[in-house]
Order: C-alpha cells, then sequence, then structure tokens
C-alpha cells in the first residue's frame, strides 16, 4: 500500500472518527441494556452518555441507542455477548470481550485476527485474570487523596490514572482509577459521583494478577496485534496480562 494513505488524511481520519462513534453508540445499547435506560440510577450509562458527548455523536443517535438497550419501541437489541481467550504473540494471555448480532460471522473473523497468536477454549484463562469492577474518574481538586475517596467509596484499591494513559483525564486534574468488587460497580460509581468525582468509565473487566515481561521489540510486536484484534467493529474490549 506504500504511503498512499498519506493523500487521504481527511478519509481515514474520518473512517477512524466513524468507527469510533460506531463503538460509543453500541456502548450506549449495552449500557441501557443491563441497567435501564435511566442515566441518573445507571452509572455506566451515564459514562457512556458523556463521552459519546465529548466525541459529537448526535443526541437522535444517543437517544436510539438508549432506546434499543432498553427495548423502547420496536427497536429491540438483539446482540450477543462473547468472550474469546487465547494468547498473542510471544504468549501473552488475552481475554477478548465481543458483542455481536451474527457470531456467525464475527467467529471466523476473531480467528484470522489470530493467525499470530493462539485461540483457547472457554475459561483457559480463569487462573490469569481477575474479574472486577473499574471506575475510572477525575476530580479537579488535585489535592485530594484518592485513597480516601476509594475508602468511603467502598472501593477495594485506587491507582493513579493520567491523561497520557487515558486522554478522557483532563491533565490538570486528578484522576484515579478504582478496583471493587464486579457487582459493586454501580455502588462505588454513584459514591464517587457524590464525591464530587466526575466518572468516565465504569464497567466489570478483566486485571491480571500477573504481567509477562517483553523486550521493546516483543512488546511491539504484541501491541501491534492488541491492536488489531480492538479495530475489529465488534470487540469491546481487549484484556492482555501486560504492563
Amino acid at each position: 500500500m506504500g504511503r498512499q494513505w498519506l493523500h487521504a488524511k481527511r478519509l481515514v481520519a474520518g473512517l477512524k472518527k466513524g468507527k469510533t462513534n460506531s463503538k460509543l453508540v453500541r456502548e450506549i445499547t449495552l449500557a441501557a441494556k443491563t441497567g435501564g435506560a435511566d442515566p441518573a440510577m445507571n452509572a455506566r450509562l451515564f459514562a457512556s452518555i458523556e463521552k459519546a458527548k465529548k466525541e459529537s455523536v448526535p443526541k437522535d443517535a444517543i437517544q436510539r441507542a438508549i432506546n434499543k438497550g432498553a427495548g423502547v419501541g420496536d427497536d429491540s437489541s438483539q446482540i450477543e455477548y462473547v468472550v474469546y481467550e487465547g494468547r498473542a504473540p510471544h504468549n501473552v494471555p488475552v481475554i477478548i470481550e465481543v458483542y455481536t448480532d451474527n457470531v456467525q460471522r464475527t467467529a471466523p473473523e476473531i480467528r484470522v485476527l489470530f493467525r499470530k497468536g493462539q485461540l483457547a477454549s472457554s475459561g483457559a484463562n480463569k487462573f490469569v485474570f481477575d474479574q472486577v469492577g473499574i471506575v475510572e474518574a477525575f476530580h479537579a481538586d488535585t489535592k485530594l487523596d484518592p485513597e480516601e475517596a476509594a475508602i468511603e467509596a467502598g472501593a477495594n484499591e485506587v491507582h493513579p490514572l493520567t491523561h497520557d494513559q487515558n486522554d478522557d483525564i483532563p491533565r490538570d486534574a486528578l484522576g484515579a482509577k478504582f478496583i471493587c468488587e464486579r457487582t459493586d460497580v454501580g455502588t462505588v460509581s454513584a459514591a464517587l459521583t457524590s464525591l464530587k468525582w466526575t466518572v468516565i468509565t465504569a464497567e466489570i473487566g478483566y486485571l491480571p494478577k500477573s504481567t509477562t515481561d517483553l523486550t521493546d521489540e516483543q512488546r511491539d510486536e504484541v501491541g501491534e496485534f492488541l491492536h488489531a484484534l480492538d479495530e475489529h467493529d465488534d470487540v469491546h474490549r481487549v484484556w492482555a496480562a501486560i504492563k
């Protein structure tokens, strides 16, 4: 392909934005489906709507996504949730969460993407990852102690989160990732909101119990593999046991 793409930067940017918006709309649908259509009572939905607004997703598209997830009107959601497990290059364990309206189409496409890795049977990585609740948030007051907020909100642990790690965190704000029991995501999100934290992500995810040591060259190879997975339209999240 060479460097022809340099002559079509606007087209590439438009395609990337369209793909990003598509995933944001799907996240709204899923949040409404699992937690209800009221953002005030559904922290995951509230966070996904705010993120979509920042990306200039049209209001009518947001509302349609909410209606679809909540089954309002004639537009009920028929999306299936599928988890794939396997190994990236250099034996790095990975878990891929997929939401699709056509498993027969998606499954072979995921297998093709794994040509440089290895798919495994369901449950193969259950001893490698912990399934937990993850709430990412920021506060305008950089002098606050996130540990105190974690204790008050009922989170088990907290880690610093910067703009470079998540560009939804303003550079001049205090960012943090709160880890909790998977059943406590809504409770922790609501508690943080009451403490004036702005929640940007509230979800159930997978954290590795240990990570694989890689050279810079190996890390680049694994990164390309994970990026290719993440770019698939039906892939919701990719979790890998690397730092």
